[in-house]
């Protein structure tokens, strides 16, 4: 009930209203057969505005505002760094600048002939840059793709608008790669792809260019950001599974975790620090959290990193996710990665999980490729290969799926949750 709500305006819009006939007789039979029903008639009240309605009484006449570059443009919320969520203040020169950016990259595309997948959620800073923004910039078309989990859809649309760019996260990727026939579809059109919000295998890189003949270029970014930072060159020297080099206009230094002020020696692991038009004006109305991130006009990531005597970077993981065992500092990103490399992996997801003589014990949960078959004798073998033992889980558990996101990012906090509640109920 409306009363109970702390909301007191509601603005009512329906979709029949923007479609053409005879669509906008039909769809109201369509949305309503949905399950649940997608349609429904909203009773005039106190409180009840129709858009139609307001669209109507409002003037034409643009509102008289002076917006500068520095202005706010949005806040997008995110749980950033510490996992506490906040509104960043992102203004118009720090999109615009990231928009720049990234066409400046991929320098390819051509001006009003491009065909853009938007398979990422707009209301994703991942989303709204480098589909919604990046496309309006190029004058591309936008095809939309609403549910992005729902793989033969997305498939479809590649086919048969001839997409030419497709950003991305590895999962969407790895989901194409492993499609049914897959081999039979013509993906030709693609011609570049972006790769963020999770690290992106080798192997599902190399089987969708196979797939495709196009070049993915793997990046870095977060929604304090704008949200990109980092890729690999669309023309030059590549360095698969590392992130790539800054942007223009962006610096990047990999400091001590510690105290977040010794620059590290190429090669030593470090946080990944970072200056650039693209970065936020800091978080809404939260000077306390600000000033946690943003230190002498450097945005502190709470990424662990390390960089090569060429300035391309590898992300090591998460500070917060680091898995301390034993005294030695473990990332669950790298033991991932290894075991994605296994022929029979279709997704894995590591956490660290208390342990009263270790501190902490580590956990991997495997999903595995349809038809497929891998003990977990199989597995740890086959990590002690190419990982220390130490780095080795003591624990694997196989699932049919695992958490994830509206992004399809893989949601390992609630992973670590279940584990300590299940462990609560045990005590």
């Amino acid at each position: 009930r409306r009363d109970k709500l702390p909301v007191r305006n509601y603005i009512i819009a329906s979709i029949p209203e923007y479609l053409r006939f005879p669509l906008k007789q039909l769809a109201p039979l369509k949305l309503k057969k949905a399950d649940p029903p997608l349609y429904a008639k909203v009773a005039a009240g106190e409180g009840v505005h129709f858009f139609s309605d307001l669209i109507a009484r409002t003037t034409a006449r643009t509102p008289d505002v002076e917006v500068r570059f520095e202005d706010v443009a949005m806040l997008q919320y995110t749980g950033g760094t510490t996992g506490v969520a906040k509104g960043a203040m992102l203004t118009h020169a720090n999109i615009t600048s990231n928009v720049r950016q990234i066409v400046s990259w991929f320098p390819n595309t051509v001006q009003g002939k491009e065909v853009l997948l938007a398979a990422l959620p707009f209301f994703h800073i991942f989303g709204f840059t480098t589909c919604m923004m990046w496309a309006h910039k190029i004058a591309a078309a936008l095809v939309l793709a609403p549910n992005p989990r729902d793989i033969p859809a997305l498939i479809k649309s590649i086919s048969k608008h001839k997409v030419t760019l497709f950003p991305a996260v590895p999962a969407m990727f790895n989901a194409i790669n492993q499609h049914p026939g897959i081999e039979k579809v013509d993906m030709s059109s693609i011609k570049s792809c972006f790769s963020g919000s999770a690290p992106l295998p080798i192997a599902v890189l190399q089987r969708f260019e196979e797939l495709t003949g196009c070049r993915i270029v793997e990046g870095f970014g977060l929604t304090e950001s704008s949200p990109v930072t980092h890729g690999n060159p669309m023309q030059g020297v590549r360095k698969i599974g590392s992130i790539g080099i800054p942007f223009p206009g962006t610096d990047m230094k990999i400091v001590d975790a510690e105290t977040g002020k010794t620059e590290m020696a190429p090669g030593d692991e470090g946080e990944l620090i970072l200056k650039g038009p693209q970065i936020m004006k800091g978080y809404w109305n939260r000077p306390d959290e600000t000033d946690l991130v943003l230190r002498d006009g450097w945005l502190y990531t709470g990424d662990l990193a390390a960089q090569d005597e060429d300035g391309y970077c590898v992300i090591v993981g998460r500070k917060k996710d680091m898995i301390i065992a034993s005294g030695y500092n473990i990332y669950p990103d790298e033991i991932d990665r290894q075991l994605m490399a296994h022929p029979a992996v279709l997704e894995a997801c590591t956490i660290g999980i208390p342990d009263p003589k270790r501190g902490e014990s580590i956990k991997s949960f495997v999903v595995l490729k349809p038809n497929a078959t891998a003990t977990k004798d199989e597995l740890r073998e086959y990590l002690l290969v190419n990982l220390a033992r130490y780095k080795v889980p003591r624990v694997f558990e196989f699932r049919a799926e695992l958490p994830k996101s509206s992004m399809m990012k893989l949601l390992r906090r609630e992973l670590r949750d279940e584990e300590l509640a299940a462990m609560g109920s045990e005590d």
